[in-house]
């Protein structure tokens, strides 16, 4: 049975759903006012890997993944640029996209935006009013008053007298206590708004989620996710207005994925080590980057650096030479395979093991190997299941030839494509044959420090990209 880490109780919990068989996951998603960063790349790609992985298990998936589409980053944003607030959040909801498709995301099921779902924020937020967990401030703003809500802290492990003690004098005098949350902001000039019971205002940012969760999976639901950044106040501040709001339990499970470094720093503009999805894609292709991510357990830090993504590479691109270079149509169930299923699926059963799973495949792919001459059936059956269970988490789904030729990326690709680099090698195979060998090896050097790497055998040369 699936184990699963609960950030809510420190604990792992065997996944158990409110409606057998179906799970209902949310996920935070991006707000659209810049490019997509790596950090967001490893949420994308870590609750991509979850949902490929229940439904190749046998489960059914509604998965939700929002889009905030309004908020103070976009305010901002358009002021500093001189554009709308829509045209800023058009812009980069559409670039997100576009990263989305560059890296192989599987489409969520729901995608809905904050400004679609006014209605269902303003709901939810008279329930806060009316019930006594929510007040107007003289400054027309409407708050949460966390103090109506006993557990608040519990998913962040923080208790509120601490969090009030270190709190800073609040500049807002509006608020009843410094650790009260806005759930509606009233308008200001030139600021985007909607009509409500407080005035004209817009949507703060916790509130937004917690009323697109419920309206797309039900006011309970079994798993909610996002990065750990999000944990405190985002994820917490979601608990407390939504059960407040119901009087149910929010979500069964909680899921957090680990931060991301950048050469043992965090990531941050002001380090200058910011990257966006779109820098690393201009370098490395979208498989690589699913598996470096993927080969760090999803709850522990992710180190990015320049080796390490060059090993990743060279990694993946020995698994797939395994698939190349087996040949047949095995079968992916056969008894050589079951072996290696069994421990895949314990790894992942185990918290999303993907590191344990992924030693597995590569157990797969030294025994294609080991048995591609005197059991050709066997390895071909291996390579089947290596390609099956690669894809439970979205790895190995491309044609290998195609994969380990395909452009990366780099500087040089479009100069070296493959027809050049096939008339490099008949010029090359032309020298030798005149045992013209200086001609050869320098045609060799040449595409090597180009990262063309050449494979000599028995039945001529083959090439791929390293």
């Amino acid at each position: 049975m699936l184990q699963l880490h609960d950030s809510l109780t420190g604990a792992r919990q065997a996944l158990v759903t409110l409606e057998p068989g179906h799970v209902r996951l949310y996920v935070c998603g991006v707000t659209v006012y810049d490019y997509c960063h790596l950090g967001h790349a490893r949420v994308m790609i870590v609750f991509d890997m979850f949902v490929r992985y229940l439904r190749a298990t046998g489960w059914r998936v509604t998965f939700v993944r929002n889009v905030t589409d309004i908020d103070d980053k976009i305010i901002n944003r358009a002021a500093e640029t001189g554009a709308a607030p829509e045209a800023i959040a058009e812009r980069f909801a559409a670039a997100m996209s576009e990263d989305e498709a560059a890296l192989g995301l599987i489409a969520p099921d729901h995608e809905p935006r904050a400004t679609a779902h006014v209605e269902q924020i303003l709901a939810m937020i008279e329930r806060l009013v009316d019930n006594g967990h929510a007040y107007v401030g003289d400054n027309g703003d409407v708050y949460y008053d966390v103090s109506t809500f006993d557990d608040y802290g519990a998913l962040s492990k923080r208790r509120t007298e601490d969090l009030r003690a270190g709190a800073r004098i609040a500049v807002n005098e509006a608020k009843t206590d410094p650790l009260d949350f806005v759930l509606w902001k009233a308008a200001k000039a030139d600021e985007p708004s909607w009509d409500s019971p407080w005035g004209p205002g817009r949507p703060g940012w916790h509130i937004e989620c917690s009323a697109m969760s419920t309206h797309c999976l039900g006011e309970s639901f079994d798993i909610h996710g996002g990065g750990l950044d999000l944990q405190f106040p985002h994820h917490e501040n979601e608990i407390a207005q939504s059960e407040a709001a119901t009087g149910k339990r929010f979500a069964t499970l909680w899921m957090h994925n680990g931060f991301v470094t950048v050469d043992d720093e965090k990531m941050s503009k002001s380090l200058g080590n910011f990257l966006t999805i779109r820098d690393v894609l201009d370098t490395f292709d979208a498989e690589t980057v699913r598996y470096f991510v993927l080969s760090t357990h999803y709850r522990s830090p992710l180190a990015y650096n320049a080796d390490a993504m060059s090993a990743a590479a060279s990694a993946l691109a020995r698994l797939y030479t395994a698939l190349r270079d087996t040949a047949g149509d095995g079968d992916p169930g056969s008894e050589a395979v079951q072996r290696y299923r069994s421990r895949y699926a314990e790894a992942m059963a185990d918290d999303l093991n993907t590191p344990a799973a992924i030693a597995v495949l590569f157990e797969m792919a030294r025994e294609c190997n080991r048995q591609r001459e005197e059991a050709p059936a066997v390895a071909a059956d291996i390579a089947a299941g290596l390609r099956d269970l690669g894809g439970w988490i979205g790895l190995l789904q491309q044609d290998a030839s195609r994969y380990l030729q395909g452009g990366t990326g780099r500087a040089g690709d479009e100069t070296y494509d493959a027809e050049t680099i096939e008339a490099m090698l008949r010029q090359r195979r032309d020298a030798r044959a005149a045992r013209d060998f200086d001609t050869a090896d320098r045609i060799r050097d040449e595409l090597q420090a180009n990262g063309i790497l050449l494979e000599d055998g028995a039945d001529g040369t083959r090439w791929r990209r390293g």
